[in-house]
């Protein structure tokens, strides 16, 4: 996951580059074969412990899905910590401080 974090007076413009293969379960592989559905489903997003964002994802998003949020009130040093779960438990997190 590639994090970039920026804040203009107290508005914070996050942006998230989740490196995934987003399979929708209706592809073939050379075989013939259904590949398996595998997508990020949830992205959430947390300051000092409490959940500022959630983004729920599907199967319709394309690979290596990007995200963009917009935070009010934010302030200088805090970090916001991430976390995505996909369709088959797999997980991966990551964090960014404003700056």
């Amino acid at each position: 996951m590639r994090i970039k974090a920026k804040l203009k007076g107290d508005t914070a413009t996050v942006k998230l580059l989740i490196k995934h293969p987003m399979e929708s379960g209706r592809r073939k592989d050379e075989a013939g074969k259904l590949i398996p559905a595998k997508y990020v489903q949830t992205v959430t997003g947390h300051i000092a412990g409490t959940q500022v964002f959630e983004v729920n994802t599907g199967p319709g998003v394309s690979k290596n899905p990007f995200i963009q949020v917009i935070l009010e009130g934010r302030k200088a040093g805090e970090t916001i910590d991430f976390k995505w779960v996909d369709s088959s438990g797999a997980t991966e997190e990551g964090s960014a401080t404003l700056k």
